[in-house]
């Protein structure tokens, strides 16, 4: 098979081999994955709408569409509410629903409480409500999911900027790497969370506002690492071989100098993705993240705090955050291992 091991190169068998020889890391990331998977399909998991339904003979996914309560039968032409006791009754008399396991979306409110919101965890509500009465649980599968696409998609933007601009302040040195470093210096001084604070309260933030305000400033994470290993890699004599025989600075510089220093970038990248993830999160409890009403793990640690008689939605953004975080942090050691051309296969020192 194409994406056998047997058809890879030696050196990626020795990288793959490393990687797997890190048991901590190689665990870290199924489970990580498996994770990952379930909250990309969280509307499959927990929404408020079934995932499949029969009526007289016809078959509607409510999960894909949306289908006026007349369609069952009901008098309204608004969408159909498919927990009402008055349309489960019209579907059910002539059919039948199929639904997720968690019959809640991250802002179906639960008004069959049997105690005040916030309230304990029940057979309907698997880790309670939070305080206006919405299950907890989807909201940390939605939350989940928030967290991790902000996180990655914002590493790999700041990444590719932080890597190409290391690497030409690294590669030209002089005046160049001299005015950069002067820049970097200014801007790096900036208290980047009051500004984002700032700029948030100035616009409405959402997912891309976040994303676009924490790049201006995330870029420089990787920047100085990749500037050193360009300073010492460019007086090699294979660069020196390469541009001897015509090769042109980008082909030099993306081709022969960054692959030999991708091993001390990527021990950083974990890090990166931590620290994206943690930023939104700590945006969010204060109040300056995502818009209210968005699944939010740092909105529920905020809640947490402001019920404390509660102590179920604290722990359980808490625990979802460090699961995350430390999952994240184990597989990024294995992929360091994997990269690292002093490790050798089982050595793990």
């Amino acid at each position: 098979m194409f994406f056998s091991p047997r058809t890879w190169t030696p050196l990626n068998r020795r990288r793959w081999a490393n990687f797997k020889a890190n048991k901590r890391g190689f665990w870290s990331l199924w489970v990580f994955l498996a994770l990952f998977g379930v909250a990309l399909g969280a509307e499959f998991v927990a929404n408020d709408n079934p995932l499949l339904v029969k009526f007289e003979g016809h078959y509607y996914a409510p999960v894909f569409s949306t289908y006026p309560e007349t369609r069952f039968g009901g008098e309204f032409e608004t969408e159909a509410r498919y927990r009402d006791p008055y349309v489960k009754k019209l579907i059910e008399a002539n059919g039948w629903m199929i639904w997720p396991p968690i019959r809640y979306s991250f802002n179906t409110i639960n008004y069959d409480l049997e105690q005040p919101a916030p309230s304990p965890p029940s057979r309907g509500n698997w880790l309670g409500t939070d305080d206006q009465g919405r299950d907890v649980l989807a909201r940390v599968i939605y939350g989940f999911r928030i967290s991790v696409l902000f996180g990655l998609t914002l590493t790999i933007l700041s990444s590719v900027i932080g890597i190409a601009a290391g690497a030409v302040q690294g590669y030209f040195g002089g005046m160049t790497d001299l005015l950069m470093q002067r820049f970097i210096e200014i801007w790096g001084g900036m208290p980047v969370l009051y500004l984002l604070i700032i700029m948030a309260s100035l616009v409405q933030p959402n997912f891309w506002w976040l994303l676009i305000l924490m790049l201006m400033f995330s870029w420089m994470s990787l920047i100085h690492v990749v500037r050193a290993e360009f300073l010492r890699a460019r007086n090699f004599d294979y660069v020196r071989a390469a541009k001897a025989l015509g090769a042109g600075d980008v082909t030099i510089m993306f081709k022969h100098i960054l692959p030999n220093a991708m091993v001390a970038t990527l021990t950083f990248l974990p890090f990166v993705l931590n620290h994206a993830i943690t930023t939104l999160t700590a945006l969010d409890f204060l109040g300056f993240g995502l818009p209210p009403g968005s699944p939010s793990l740092g909105e529920l640690l905020n809640q947490g705090k402001n019920n404390l008689q509660a102590p179920w939605l604290g722990i359980s953004a808490f625990c979802v955050l460090a699961l995350m975080l430390t999952l994240l942090i184990f597989t990024g050691e294995a992929v360091r291992d994997a990269f690292d051309p002093r490790k050798t296969q089982g050595d793990q020192s």
